[in-house]
């Protein structure tokens, strides 16, 4: 199962070995043993999560602070989106960078997003399916967030502003500035 670092330290693509004939395809999406021997660490995945939505929606950019922080692996299980994360790692040499890559039904990738990562996604098709493996509990109380148009982290969604369908909670995330004040 092939893994692919990304600049991000920790960040990792994942591409699996898919095995298509003429009844379809099937492939292995996660397998405990091998993301073990790969990331040199064992996760335990607690929740899965999965949403649908339509062209131009943005979802994020979400985090879980403490304890509550959340390892994730996502990937799209119908149509296609742009998936951002951010590293809030404070003490990382890539401290408010962004990584984007886009995730479809078609091309089959995965993204492991380590703890201390902000992350979003931009649907790019007219409608997309979402889902992500957490290895923590969701927990209201202790959910952050950055604004998806913060001019510092200038992230490219890839869908006009017009276009954009973005929450009021959302809209109302505070600026990367504001995030890196609570340090």
């Amino acid at each position: 199962m092939p893994f692919y670092q990304t600049p991000l330290p920790g960040l990792w693509i994942f591409e699996p070995r898919v095995f298509e004939d003429e009844r379809g395809y099937f492939f292995e999406s996660f397998n405990q043993q091998v993301f073990a021997e790969h990331l040199g660490q064992t996760i335990h995945f607690v929740q899965d999560n999965q949403s649908k939505s339509s062209y131009g929606v943005i979802r994020g950019l979400h985090f879980q602070r403490g304890s509550y922080a959340q390892a994730k692996l996502v990937r799209v299980l119908s149509g296609k989106v742009l998936d951002i994360v951010v590293d809030i790692r404070p003490e990382s040499p890539t401290f408010g960078q962004h990584f984007a890559l886009e995730l479809s039904a078609e091309n089959r990738l995965q993204l492991f997003i380590p703890r201390g990562f902000a992350h979003g996604f931009a649907v790019l098709s007219p409608t997309a399916e979402f889902f992500y493996k957490c290895d923590n509990f969701y927990s209201p109380q202790h959910e952050g967030g950055i604004a998806y148009n913060d001019p510092q982290l200038n992230i490219n969604w890839q869908i006009p502003t017009e276009l954009q369908i973005i929450s009021a909670k959302d809209r109302a995330l505070p600026s990367f500035a504001a995030f890196c004040n609570q340090f």
